[in-house]
């Protein structure tokens, strides 16, 4: 039977915070997104992301949070989060703040915070906003936003204004992934 006494830890914890957010990073990104795009009409896509994205950014706002708190110290000498001898440097948000995990672990989970943050209070209601303004241009126009052009100056705008808060949400999305591989890689530097 495995030793249960890890529990008492914050090292597991911190590992399934962490898979948390990678695991669902990857699978909003390059499956469920794809899928959803793939198989449903425009207007249900829309509002299966629109409800989802909330949550979404929710999550990966609150992981890089419990990362923070959950750090596992590490033995003097030795970097690995299943211990050993010698003094044990801090552990949670002190041993997270430490000055020798500013640039390998404070900053990659500040970039995960922002981007998703931005995502979460900023290009996600602003992606949402255009999209109702581009529906009621819609019905005016008497022709969907993704029919073939000629489209009336107001739609051109709406949808070039989407399409750049797309990009924007997308590549704070990207962001965020490619930090929280870093730090994937870092982490993993310590379980050796």
């Amino acid at each position: 039977m495995p030793d249960l006494s890890i529990l008492g830890s914050l090292a597991p914890y911190h590992i399934l915070t962490y898979g948390t957010l990678l695991g669902s990073s990857i699978f909003q990104s390059f499956i469920g997104g794809v899928v959803a795009y793939n198989c449903l009409p425009r207007p249900q896509f829309a509002t299966l992301q629109t409800a989802i994205f909330p949550i979404y950014f929710s999550l990966q706002s609150a992981c890089p949070v419990l990362l923070a708190l959950t750090y596992p110290g590490s033995s003097a000498g030795k970097n690995s989060l299943l211990g050993g001898g010698g003094s044990i440097a801090p552990s949670g948000y002190t041993g997270f703040l430490a000055p020798e995990n500013r640039w390998s672990v404070a900053a990659p989970m500040a970039a995960i915070l922002a981007a998703n943050l931005l995502n979460l209070v900023w290009a996600g209601p602003r992606t949402n906003e255009i999209m109702r303004l581009r529906k009621h241009q819609e019905t005016r126009d008497g022709k969907k936003a993704y029919d073939a052009p000629p489209h009336s100056k107001a739609m051109q705008k709406f949808n070039k204004d989407f399409s750049r808060m797309h990009g924007m949400s997308a590549s704070l999305n990207l962001a965020a992934l490619g930090a929280t591989v870093f730090y994937g890689v870092v982490l993993s530097a310590r379980i050796q």
